[in-house]
């Protein structure tokens, strides 16, 4: 018998390094009981703190909406009796009014829809199983980013799917699989539409940005432009590595697949004729749509530019883009629906809209103790003060330029290693990251798009992501005895390559050509 050779002694250390972050990540307490922990944690810290009566010197100019007479910022003290009150009053108004959560609920009763009737299904096999032989890896990455305006869709439809299309053609069916993770979920924040992350981490946004400014507000659209950017980015450096790095590194794919005659036969079976009746069906209803909208934010004074100014920015059309995002959706869901079949009655409709809404459980226990979290930040000062102390650090070491975004970014995409949710994660650091780098005058939108390429490059790599087990049940059908290090080691060229090119696509992006990330979205941010 011969005898298995042994890995190679630099995939070891990484193999043995990524070893330890999962274990280091599975020590961690499950989210939700990690931000009942951090919300217990503020309070009990906000009484030592305001004991020794801790406070900064506010930077704000005076005069400034939320500045203190004596232009100090103080610890306020949650272990008291009037903290009680307060938390005992507002638990509920802070989960209610926690500004990720609407806006996430209304977006994906319309992409339920549309996920349900079997619209985002057809659109993925549509363009992966009519792709050319020769540009079959690019269309796999770009659908996976696609794919982000529902990101289940891409993890469960998606990446067997490319697998078995590799396998069809004689390819190695893991370089398939690895091209499709890749673009789902290292290009996570990369997309052409708006989709259901953005007015998440938004929301997320607004809320640590208003530490510094009380009535700033972020956008659901502040990151398009760089996110479109982004696609083409990710789509050429995702393809590049799986044809140059991974997929030679594969070789020859000599095993069977478990389970591919009653599993996944059906999923290289082209669309049918009802399917792409449904899709035509639904290509025209987009181009409607997008006519109407046009004909709503286009002219001077359309209905939906902002009624002061008579400009785009600030106005109804990017504020309200949710309402659009849910419109859309529910309408093409609707039209393929009826031509397919999956889509007969509003009972239909219904039960789309409440599937998807059953699928969100984890996600409002999640976000109840995150908006305590941030609301305990917020009424304490701690935020405002560790804001100030870090921005001052820095600025005392000389590091405030546009280079600062580098450490940023790879603050972020350490973290993600261990907590693996991008909202989990963002709750967590932008009370700290955003009001601090504000203060150093970086705009709130700039900064959450840098956060962005942290939170996705190393998506593919952390045991801690969400689907990553999902991802490995689909590694072991054609390597039985791959683990996790199989898969970690597959996909790091992915992961570094992202992080490394990403970082200095915005750095350049931003800081060089001057680009704005977003409509209306500034670079900087001024306390005046």
């Amino acid at each position: 018998m011969t005898e298995k050779p042994a890995a190679p002694q630099g995939q070891s250390r990484i193999t043995r390094f990524l070893h330890v972050v999962e274990w280091l990540g599975n020590a961690l307490p499950h989210p939700v009981t990690l931000f009942a922990l951090f919300a217990c944690g503020v309070v009990v810290l906000s009484g030592i703190l305001g004991y020794f009566e801790l406070s900064v010197a506010d930077p704000r100019p005076e005069g400034a909406s939320g500045r203190a007479a004596n232009g100090m910022i103080e610890v306020v003290s949650l272990m008291n009796a009037e903290g009680l009150r307060m938390i005992v009053l507002n638990l509920v108004r802070n989960f209610v009014e926690f500004a990720p959560l609407g806006t996430v609920l209304v977006a994906l009763l319309g992409v339920g829809v549309a996920e349900r009737s079997g619209w985002l299904t057809a659109v993925i096999r549509g363009m992966v199983i009519n792709a050319p032989p020769s540009l079959v890896t690019v269309i796999i990455v770009l659908a996976g980013v696609l794919s982000n305006t529902a990101s289940e869709m891409g993890y469960v439809v998606l990446v067997p799917l490319a697998a078995v299309v590799f396998y069809s053609l004689g390819r190695h069916p893991l370089a398939g699989l690895a091209a499709a993770f890749a673009g789902v979920s290292g290009g996570y924040s990369a997309n052409l539409l708006i989709g259901t992350v953005d007015p998440l981490l938004s929301g997320i946004t607004t809320e640590a940005a208003r530490l510094i400014d009380p009535d700033y507000e972020v956008d659901v659209s502040a990151n398009w432009y760089f996110m479109i950017a982004s696609t083409f980015l990710i789509t050429a450096v995702g393809s590049f590595i799986s044809l140059k790095v991974v997929e030679p590194s594969l070789g020859v794919y000599e095993g069977s697949p478990q389970g591919m005659d009653d599993e996944d036969a059906h999923r290289m079976d082209p669309l049918t004729a009802n399917e792409k009746r449904g899709l035509w069906q639904s290509l025209w209803a987009t181009v409607l749509f997008a006519v109407v909208i046009a004909l709503l934010v286009v002219p001077e004074g359309a209905i939906l530019r902002n009624q002061e100014t008579g400009a785009v920015a600030g106005s109804p059309f990017l504020k309200g883009i949710v309402a659009i995002i849910f419109v859309y959706f529910l309408m093409v869901g609707i039209v393929y629906g009826r031509v397919v079949g999956t889509i007969r009655n509003d009972r239909d409709v219904i039960d789309a809209m409440a599937h998807a809404m059953s699928t969100l459980g984890l996600y409002i226990a999640l976000v109840f103790f995150a908006a305590q979290f941030v609301k305990f930040f917020a009424w304490t000062n701690l935020g405002s003060i560790t804001a100030v102390a870090g921005a001052t650090f820095l600025e005392n070491i000389g590091l405030t330029g546009p280079l600062l975004f580098f450490l940023f970014i790879l603050v972020c995409a350490f973290i993600n290693l261990m907590l693996g949710s991008a909202s989990a994660q963002w709750a967590v650091t932008a009370p700290i990251f955003v009001p601090m780098l504000m203060l150093l005058g970086y705009s709130p939108e700039v900064i959450q798009a840098a956060y962005r390429i942290g939170d996705s490059s190393t998506n593919i790599i952390t045991p801690m992501m969400s689907y990553f087990g999902l991802i490995m049940a689909f590694v072991t059908r054609y390597q039985p005895r791959a683990g996790v290090g199989t898969l970690i080691a597959m996909m790091l060229p992915y992961s570094v390559a992202f992080l490394v090119l990403w970082s200095i696509f915005f750095f350049v992006w931003t800081f060089v050509a001057g680009l704005p990330v977003g409509p209306a979205s500034p670079t900087f941010y001024t306390t005046g």
